[in-house]
């Protein structure tokens, strides 16, 4: 006596093994990243470089603008 086993049925458990295996193999990442925190401070002295240097570059570059 053989025994016969529908042939779409036992594909569709291989296909439904093969997909848990696969599941089961997919690797889990997490990533943790704390905020940054910036304190920046401008002072009067960094806006009259920036101003001076300006100055200069339109003394330099008359059609700029």
């Amino acid at each position: 006596m053989t025994l016969r086993v529908p042939v779409r049925p036992a594909l569709a458990l291989v296909a439904a093994t093969a997909a848990l295996a696969g599941a089961a193999c997919t690797p889990t990442v997490r990533l943790q990243v704390d905020p940054i925190q910036i304190y920046a401070r401008l002072d009067a002295d960094v806006r009259v470089r920036l101003d001076q240097e300006l100055q200069q570059l339109l003394r330099e570059n008359p059609n700029l603008f």
